[in-house]
């Protein structure tokens, strides 16, 4: 289960995104902004790409009455 500081960081992350995402599309630059707030999802994902995994090898262990 996640904890409050990983909860932090994500909206953290998210946060700076959306800044520089409304800078670069201020300044004209609307690919780059694209571009940015991909890389931030992708950041995001690994963050939680391990409780990903928890949480489907606890679905199996419930399915499969472990």
């Amino acid at each position: 289960m996640p904890d409050i500081n990983t909860v932090f960081q994500i909206a953290g992350v998210g946060i700076i995104m959306a800044m520089l995402h409304t800078v670069l599309k201020q300044a004209g630059k609307e690919e780059w902004a694209h571009w940015a707030s991909v890389i931030g999802f992708v950041v995001v994902l690994f963050m939680i790409a391990t409780y990903i995994n928890e949480l489907f090898q606890t679905i199996k262990t419930i399915f499969y009455f472990k």
